[in-house]
């Protein structure tokens, strides 16, 4: 059996504590002494693998500094999952949730372990044949489509959040996510959240939304067949084209930008489909209206501009764990000259 890490080896979980509580709250699931890792590659909440020598789970927690008022909500994560079991969307089983920050440090709950590959970096997805690559994002998309075809109260969530003016909540909520992390000025970001709040598009339909859906946040087992769908700390009701406007970003957002330690190995520089196909998928597949995405292209490039400065503002201030933080505030002001470049460009269609 390997040594218990140390504190330092394992910031932010303390596995005695986690054992004693894990044998009060649920008798017999751990069978030895616990062991664990940091799981790198999460740009927000922390994820550690656990394990007792003949069994894994995975315990999430909110980050060590900084947390931003409902960013990091351990609870919305474990009820949105608890919510989807049995349904076509595939997520972990959940095992316990810990509100009471004297066990950790920090509220946290504790989740199924699934096997499989999280492609989140170049790496990996060179090991796809074309052909599977190809599927796989038909996969995401049909996973993505999937998800918003539920009803929210026909899985105990229809008053998990409040769909009515919802976009309008959500610029002013990203806005003030923004101002939380101030730490010096970004050329472009005030003029393209006034963009964004005074042209909100009507929303057709609502549902669950994941909040920030991508292929590094779902597990692909060895059959190429997604296993689980994760990192639902930003899920909620309401408008599911945030969803969709978002993962484009993801997807060719950030092609020919250096040192992007965020959204790597897709796109079709990587031989995956582009992200118009990406649409055209999931049209196909919902039904939807796209006619009015360019907005939630610029929403989605200001998104994530917004969650970088929080990443940013947390590295320089030594409240964060993992490598390539360094590198992510440089990203902010090229997204935000995109999202405006996206509101242009959608405003001389609408002249011509």
């Amino acid at each position: 059996m390997n040594a218990q890490p140390s504190p330092d080896e394992l910031p932010g979980l303390d596995l005695d504590r986690l054992r004693a509580h894990l044998d009060a709250e649920l008798p017999g699931l751990v069978g030895g002494p616990l062991t664990g890792e940091l799981v790198q590659g999460g740009r927000s909440n922390l994820t550690y693998l656990v394990g007792d020598g003949a069994n894994r789970w995975v315990v999430r927690r909110p980050p060590l500094g900084h947390v931003l008022a409902t960013a990091h909500d351990m609870s919305r994560e474990f009820r949105m999952m608890s919510a989807l079991a049995g349904t076509p969307v595939p997520v972990p089983e959940t095992h316990l949730l810990c509100q009471d920050e004297d066990v950790i440090g920090a509220p946290f709950y504790v989740m199924e372990y699934v096997p499989g590959t999280v492609y989140r970096t170049p790496k990996l997805t060179d090991q796809l044949a074309p052909q599977q690559r190809i599927e796989l994002t038909w996969q995401l998309m049909d996973v993505l489509a999937d998800l918003h075809s539920i009803d929210p109260g026909s899985v105990g969530l229809g008053e998990f959040g409040r769909p009515e003016g919802f976009l309008e909540r959500q610029v002013r909520r990203w806005s003030k996510q923004l101002a939380a992390s101030h730490s010096r000025d970004i050329d472009g970001i005030d003029e393209l959240a006034a963009r964004l709040a005074a042209a909100v598009p009507g929303t057709p339909r609502t549902g669950i939304v994941h909040g920030d859906y991508r292929l590094d946040n779902v597990i692909v087992g060895d059959d190429q067949r997604i296993r689980a769908v994760l990192d639902w700390e930003m899920a909620t009701i309401g408008d599911p084209l945030t969803d969709l406007g978002l993962l484009a970003v993801y997807w060719e957002g950030f092609n020919g930008v250096e040192n992007n330690p965020i959204a790597k190995g897709v796109g079709p520089e990587y031989g995956f489909p582009t992200a118009r196909q990406l649409l055209d998928r999931y049209a196909e597949r919902s039904g939807t209206d796209l006619s009015e995405m360019d907005w939630y292209l610029a929403f989605g490039f200001f998104k994530i501009a917004v969650i970088l400065e929080g990443i940013h503002y947390r590295f320089i201030h030594n409240q964060t764990v993992g490598e390539g933080f360094n590198h992510v505030g440089g990203l902010v002001t090229p997204l935000v000259a995109q999202g405006l470049t996206t509101l242009n460009s959608s405003s001389r269609a609408r002249l011509e």
